[in-house]
């Protein structure tokens, strides 16, 4: 990819989150993190972001209200859900909410690496305009 993607990773593992910005980093990417949904809130009031990488679960304000939130702003990016506990009634409100894809905690690097950048290639294509 010739424009590094940016990457908004919220999650509440502190350790997660310094380990896959760092993987993500090496592949060329451009990471920004949250630790929580208002946290993620705050940012996505004044930056924008090409693919948006979500846990399902956090205390506070889970993924599913958090990507309900970031759609109530009108934002339109791909969202990639991350789970480790997978609720077929969460998953099915997360979808409900236009999340682009639901991988499985721990799920392998290049199957994470391969999601965002399927969603970055697709709203490229779809929304040439944002770009």
């Amino acid at each position: 990819m010739s424009n590094l993607i940016r990457v908004f990773l919220i999650d509440d593992e502190k350790l997660f989150v310094e380990s896959l910005t760092k993987v993500l980093r090496r592949r060329g990417m451009e990471i920004k993190s949250a630790l929580s949904g208002a946290e993620a809130n705050d940012i996505l009031s004044t930056e924008t972001f090409d693919v948006i990488v979500l846990d399902m679960k956090m205390p506070g304000m889970d993924g599913v209200a958090t990507l309900k939130a970031i759609r109530d702003k009108g934002i339109t990016t791909p969202v990639i859900i991350l789970t480790g506990h997978l609720d077929i009634e969460r998953v099915i409100e997360a979808a409900k909410e236009s999340a682009t894809e639901l991988l499985i905690k721990p799920c392998p690097v290049e199957t994470l690496v391969s999601a965002i950048e399927n969603a970055y290639e697709r709203i490229s294509l779809f929304e040439p305009e944002r770009y």
